[in-house]
């Protein structure tokens, strides 16, 4: 029992590592035409852009911050009571 939950935690372990050197290159990617523009552009295209991104970024992350809070006031509705120990075995 215990060796197989240190294989499987070895095997996440390695999952994620994996996961970490692969998204490496991804961040050294970018597109030279959005480069070029906003390196190119006066105070007011860049001051749009910035308003651009965070009017992209408002929405998702309230709605992120929304579930969580849903979902942390509603955490106890549905456990049951703990009452025997078959409770393990009542899957």
């Amino acid at each position: 029992m215990q060796n197989k939950r240190l294989q499987l935690v070895g095997v996440a372990l390695l999952g994620m590592m994996v996961m970490l050197l692969a998204s490496a290159p991804a961040f050294s990617q970018s597109c030279s035409l959005c480069y070029t523009q906003a390196a190119s552009s006066g105070s007011r295209m860049i001051q749009a852009l910035r308003s651009g991104i965070l009017i992209l970024i408002a929405p998702p992350t309230g709605m992120t911050i929304g579930m969580i809070l849903i979902c942390y006031r509603k955490r106890n509705q549905t456990r049951k009571p703990d009452s025997t120990d078959d409770s393990r075995t009542d899957w």
